[in-house]
Formats: C-alpha cells, structure tokens, sequence
C-alpha cells in the first residue's frame, strides 16, 4: 500500500534551536531514496508502508541516541494502487487554479 507521511520529530532538551539534531533526520530521509518534500514544519515521504515506516523509525532512533525527550506528529495518507502522489496532489490544484502555486 502507498503512503504519504507527513512527519515532525523535535528534541525537547537541546535548547530553542534543534537545526543540529533535525538535520541528522535529513540524512536519513535523503539517503532511503524515498522520494520527500521539506517542509518548514515537517516533511512529506512517499512510499510503501513498510519502507516509509523504516525511515521514520531510523530517524526516531538516531535522534533518541543523546536527546532525552523528543515530541512528534504524524500524518499517513494511505490509498492502494496510487503512486507519484506527492507531486500529482499538487499538480492538480495547480491546473484547477490555472497557476503555479509557493512549494
């Protein structure tokens, strides 16, 4: 089953800004080979259930190694036999509009 995964994991103990820690989650995200979009309060993954999870675990789990707690959201979009929707659900409302829309 595909998946959107929209999803933010923040460190609660490294002070007011955690650019060091989200930045590790990057890494991960990037390497999966997932197709993604940042977002400036999360980001969107696209793809299978399982591989997707991973990834969100894998960043859990890199993160949890020296931040002690760690607040998080979540959001999954799952529709069987639907692919390339993180772009095509923004494509549609674009060609609705009849113009480019801020990404």
């Amino acid at each position: 089953m595909s998946v959107l995964v929209e999803f933010s994991l923040s460190p609660m103990d490294k002070g007011e800004s955690v650019s060091k820690e989200v930045s590790r989650s990057l890494e991960i995200i990037d390497k999966s080979g997932l197709p993604y979009r940042l977002g400036p309060m999360g980001t969107t993954l696209e793809g299978e259930w399982d591989e997707v999870m991973a990834v969100l675990k894998a960043c859990y789990e890199t993160m949890a190694k020296d931040c002690r707690r760690i607040t998080g959201t979540v959001k999954i979009d799952a529709r069987t036999g639907q692919t390339g929707r993180l772009q095509n659900k923004t494509q549609k409302l674009e060609s609705l509009l009849k113009k480019d829309l801020a990404q």
